[in-house]
């Protein structure tokens, strides 16, 4: 039995979204509720016709880091005679010169004053202190997926976790394989020599669309599977709370987060 949501979504998501769908039936759930899940290819193109449609726990979270950094903050004195510096700014310093002044019977003079003059005072500037930007990582996106079954777990949760898995695992990992097998399997003509140097494949890109916002494309970082989730007696998981930790496939600037909000522009 093959779900068709086709009547459930607006005709943005119409075209999207087609009768090849896992998740749990959720009548009456605003649609921007829903998370869709789809494979695409490195320039997010759709690859497949097969979608998973599920809601997400309260908590996820899309984080953005940016990575700005101090190059001059060695420059200032502070980090160039941390101690002296130290000294001098909380008064010990001067307290210092005194005794020693104190000790050899002479008159700590400038140098009393000097020490003096520098309490209270520091060498950082808004120069040795000025931030640059050094890039970013991609942006993150944590969540939970929501499935449960309503009339039939095979379609409605085996079906969306066992394709969510499949995505984030490796489409082939090769038996045995080094650049000496390589050598070998190129020069006897058993291999091309891409597929001798690199005879694995790597794991599908996913799209995620969300409240009006496409995500793509995706990798998966990391995907739960609760064990102890509740079954039938089958043996099959009637319902599941699946965490997954997802991320762009390259770092991101204005006009992508703008192309990613553009239906609801």
């Amino acid at each position: 039995m093959m779900l068709d949501i086709t009547s459930m979504v607006s005709s943005g998501l119409s075209g999207l979204l087609s009768s090849a769908t896992g998740g749990s039936q959720w009548d009456g759930l605003n649609r921007h509720l829903l998370a869709t899940f789809y494979e695409v290819d490195s320039t997010g193109k759709r690859l497949s016709n097969y979608v998973v449609q599920a809601p997400l726990a309260d908590d996820a979270q899309l984080e953005i880091e940016l990575n700005w950094q101090s190059p001059f903050e060695s420059a200032g004195t502070d980090s160039q005679a941390p101690a002296l510096t130290a000294l001098a700014q909380s008064g010990m310093l001067q307290m210092l010169v005194e005794k020693v002044s104190e000790k050899l019977g002479v008159d700590s003079g400038k140098v009393g004053d000097v020490a003096s003059g520098v309490k209270g005072r520091s060498g950082m500037t808004k120069l040795n202190s000025t931030q640059v930007f050094n890039g970013m990582p991609p942006i993150k996106i944590t969540c939970e997926v929501l499935l449960r079954a309503w009339s039939n777990p095979e379609i409605e949760v085996e079906a969306p976790l066992n394709q969510l898995v499949s995505w984030s695992l490796p489409k082939k990992i090769a038996a045995e394989g080094t650049m000496a097998t390589a050598a070998l399997d190129v020069t006897s003509g058993d291999k091309g020599l891409l597929e001798a140097a690199f005879p694995s494949e790597v794991p599908s890109m996913i799209a995620m669309v969300y409240k009006g916002r496409t995500y793509s494309p995706l990798v998966i970082e990391r995907v739960g599977v609760p064990l102890n989730s509740p079954i039938d007696s089958s043996g099959r998981f009637v319902s599941m709370k699946i965490p997954l930790s997802l991320a762009t496939l390259t770092a991101k600037d204005r006009d992508d987060w703008k192309a990613m909000r553009s239906s609801l522009l």
